[in-house]
Order: structure tokens, then C-alpha cells, then sequence
């Protein structure tokens, strides 16, 4: 199951005033911190940036009980729709990154989720963008993990890609989704 969605300036509005009400509730307390508050530590996540080095965003991943939950949010991106995918190859050297690799497949399946001999792993829904917004989404790999055997961090780790056109969801082996314009190495925070 996956599921997304963007993030409309509506929401956004609504979100600075969450976040003033909150500064304010802060003060307050005279530096008291409300553990309400505290945004969840993810089990890995991956700092997405462009050729030119700028930051794109970023990829939280959390473990949950069907697989891996990941919450996207992309910044910096036009209006418009984004091919996106986990990658087989922690790297993302500029300015093409194609030390990515393939996506991820464990399986060996072909691409696409309407392709009958697919999907990988790593094929994620198109990211859509509406205009003045920032691209969100919440994504699911149902039956994956993120450590061990055949799961997402092996040896050579993994990377999100966010691709310059719209997968097409069946072509093999990438969708017809252009040039990656945007690269993250996905590794787990330091402990502690």
C-alpha cells in the first residue's frame, strides 16, 4: 500500500500559526520543554540535495508493523509531477547520480506497479507538486525491512532519487522517469 499527497498553502498557513501558538506556549513555560512536542527520532532517513549541492528536502523512515513507513517532504521543486524511488546503492555523487544504482529490487522484478511482472521495492507513487507548495508524501514498503538479510540498509546501503519526469509505472527498468535531480544517502542516526 501507498499512499501521498501534497502540501497545499492552505495547510501551510495553518501550520505557521501551529508553530507561532506553540513558540508562544514555549515562552510561557519560561523554557519548560512539553514533550507533546517532540517530533519522533526516525530508524533512518536521508538528507535530499541537487547537483548544486542545495537542499531538497528530506526522507524520515520509521519501522512499523507492515514494513517501513516514509515520510517525504521535498523542497524547492516546481509544480509538477516527480518520478521518486528508493535506490540499490548508498551514493549520490553529483551531478547525475548514477552511483545510485538501479532501484532497489530484491526480488528481481521488473518495474512498475502496472507492469504484471512487477513492481521493485524501490518504485514509489509519482510525487506531485502544486503550485506555491511544498511536495509532502507518506509512503509505505509493506513486507521489507531495514537491517538484516535482503533488507533495505545490505551492504552497499541504499538512496531516495526524485526523478525530472513522472514514472510511467511500467516501462523496465525505470519508468521513463528522466535525469535524477535529487539525491539522499539513506543512513540511520547516531545512537545516543
Amino acid at each position: 500500500m501507498m499512499t501521498m499527497g501534497s502540501h497545499r498553502t492552505q495547510a501551510m498557513t495553518g501550520g505557521l500559526v501551529l508553530i507561532g501558538a506553540l513558540a508562544l506556549a514555549g515562552c510561557a513555560g519560561m523554557g519548560k520543554k512539553d514533550p507533546a512536542t517532540k517530533l519522533p527520532v526516525p530508524d533512518a532517513y536521508a538528507e535530499l540535495t541537487d547537483a548544486r549541492g542545495a537542499d531538497r528536502g528530506r526522507v524520515d523512515i520509521f519501522k512499523d508493523g507492515s514494513g517501513l513507513r516514509l515520510e517525504l517532504v521535498a523542497r524547492g521543486f516546481g509544480a509538477g509531477t516527480y518520478g521518486m524511488h528508493v535506490h540499490a546503492v548508498g551514493r549520490c555523487d553529483a551531478p547525475k547520480y548514477t552511483t545510485a544504482g538501479p532501484h532497489w529490487n530484491p526480488t528481481n522484478a521488473q518495474h512498475g506497479r502496472d507492469n504484471p511482472l512487477g513492481a521493485h521495492h524501490g518504485d514509489m507513487p509519482n510525487l506531485v507538486i502544486e503550485p506555491d507548495t511544498i511536495g509532502r508524501a507518506t509512503l509505505q514498503i509493506v513486507g521489507t525491512r531495514l537491517s538484516g538479510d535482503g533488507a533495505l540498509l545490505d551492504a552497499d546501503g541504499a538512496a531516495f532519487v526524485i526523478h525530472a519526469k513522472p514514472d510511467d509505472y511500467k516501462t523496465d527498468p525505470s519508468g521513463n522517469s528522466g535525469d535524477r535531480i535529487a539525491c539522499g544517502v539513506i543512513v540511520t542516526p547516531p545512537a545516543g
